[in-house]
């Protein structure tokens, strides 16, 4: 067994992930030790690893999802280089969990080959203690500006003989001019390895779309092992923000008379905006990502979320008027919560001489505390609780209250304070604390009466976890149901296809 495969894509954001995780899903059902990679992956939503000797590190949140489809806990090697972007220019580098560096696009050639060596080691690592290792690539494989030293799409096919498959997003149009544009502008070598390619996001009747299929494989000489339907069920764990559209989930009907209105600020530099996912997944409580400050002033609670960019971010909302529209809500009594880079941007005062560089800064004085920046950043799973429910969630932060004694949100499970509360603001550093149903609940509760939303109920029966495992579990059906899962089975066990035809002009 090759046990091996590569996803790639013809876009960011084509499905890769998804498709990654519904593969992993349906071979965990069939009993195939099976695990997911990501050899580079660019985030800002990250999760926090502990590893055995209790060391935290990150990974992107999609490998963490792709884990969970495995029915495995997540592991620093299935995503060895993470960049988490701070800027348009920069990112900061994760390597194998631990931030190392700060990367450039003038000094990415001299990083890069360091990169690779642990990126591959790391692969052949997990190719020893899995059967097969579901790979994803990132972006395009055919970033032709990119392919010299290119260690996460061809480039990661090549050294391992990966046979891949190019997947498209047919709601973006175009999908079969960018097989064909995909395969045409790789070079023979890379074309040798690219075996099928699978539609995403379809819908319509599947019986007008057939011509194309049959067409697209007689241009390439590849197959189109299966066309995936939208399916409004997929929407957990997204890798980039951008991906999530302007609604989370599916909102189901209130249990109550009343609908809880929620506003996530999109901020530049968003970092987990997974975190309003479990919001989403309540019945009756709309979650909207925004820029516009009149939605804010419709809305019964404001978010503001993490960001790899607090000081620069803060600097946003203020010339764009969200800002002030956040400062009227929260004077009219209404609820406000910042998570992480959020709760740091609602302090009187910010001192950072290491994220920006900017020193002190005016933070929007909603909750009484100061944030201080340290140069070592926070890793830590966490647990404890808060409204008197059990809680925990994960740190990833550089920033820390440094003044202030202000009535704490959460509490550690050693009795430490996190957080604060002042009224009606609140604010804490703990990412996927409301995962916990029960404190989601009576957070829910709370901002409702505080919005005067008295006809909203929380479901008392909605469990975060189980709607999670639904999700992937939609994602292996559709596996099973849409995709030549026979063809799969062979790519994986034999390898690419041989004789597949060359499609000029072909790279140089």
């Amino acid at each position: 067994m090759i046990g091996g495969l590569l996803i790639a894509g013809t876009t960011s954001d084509a499905g890769k992930s998804v498709l990654t995780a519904g593969i992993c899903r349906w071979l965990h059902r069939r009993h195939v030790r099976v695990a997911p990679y990501k050899a580079q992956n660019m985030s800002n939503n990250s999760v926090v690893v502990v590893t055995p000797d209790g060391r935290g590190g990150e990974i992107g949140r999609a490998q963490a999802m792709q884990a969970a489809a495995c029915g495995i806990a997540p592991d620093l090697r299935f995503n060895p280089v993470l960049l988490k972007p701070g800027s348009d220019r920069s990112s900061q580098v994760v390597l194998l969990g631990e931030a190392v560096d700060t990367v450039t696009a003038g000094n990415y050639r001299t990083l890069r080959p360091r990169l690779a060596e642990t990126a591959h080691a790391a692969l052949e690592d997990l190719r020893t203690d899995y059967d097969v290792v579901i790979c994803e690539g990132a972006g395009s494989p055919t970033e032709i500006n990119l392919r010299d030293g290119d260690f996460v799409n061809m480039g990661l096919a090549r050294r391992f003989g990966l046979p891949t498959v190019v997947v498209g997003d047919i709601d973006r149009g175009g999908v079969f001019a960018a097989f064909f544009g995909t395969l045409a502008l790789l070079s023979r070598e890379d074309q040798d390895l690219v075996s099928a390619f699978v539609i995403n996001k379809f819908r319509g009747d599947l019986g007008i779309l057939r011509p194309g299929l049959d067409m697209i494989t007689a241009a390439t000489g590849r197959p189109v092992h299966g066309v995936l339907p939208f399916d409004l069920d997929v929407w957990l764990d997204a890798e980039d923000s951008l991906a999530y559209g302007r609604v989370l989930g599916r909102p189901g009907p209130p249990r109550g008379t009343a609908w809880l209105r929620v506003a996530v600020i999109r901020v530049p530099r968003i970092s987990n905006a997974t975190d309003a996912e479990a919001l989403a997944a309540e019945p009756g409580v709309q979650v909207r990502l925004t820029v516009e400050p009149a939605e804010i002033a419709d809305a019964d609670l404001v978010v503001i979320p993490g960001s790899k960019a607090t000081v620069s971010d803060l600097a946003w909302l203020r010339e764009t008027g969200l800002a002030e529209a956040i400062s009227v809500h929260a004077a009219a009594g209404k609820p406000l919560l910042g998570i992480c880079g959020g709760f740091q941007m609602l302090a009187g005062s910010i001192h950072d001489e290491v994220e920006s560089g900017r020193g002190t800064v005016p933070g929007l004085g909603l909750l009484p505390v100061e944030i201080t920046f340290a140069a070592r950043k926070t890793l830590a799973r966490s647990s404890g609780s808060a409204m008197g429910a059990p809680a925990h969630g994960y740190e990833i932060h550089h920033g820390y209250v440094s003044a202030g004694t202000p009535e704490p949100l959460l509490r550690y499970d050693d009795g430490r304070p996190e957080g604060a509360v002042a009224g009606n603001v609140f604010g804490t550093h703990w990412h996927g604390a409301f995962e916990s149903d029960e404190f989601r609940r009576r957070f829910l509760t709370e901002a409702a009466r505080l919005a005067g939303r008295h006809g909203f109920e929380v479901a008392p029966d909605t469990r975060y976890a189980q709607v999670r495992e639904r999700a992937l579990d939609v994602l292996g059906d559709l596996v099973e149901e849409h995709l030549d899962t026979g063809a799969l089975l062979r790519l994986i066990e034999k390898g690419p296809t041989p004789g597949l035809p060359f499609l000029p002009p072909g790279a140089p």
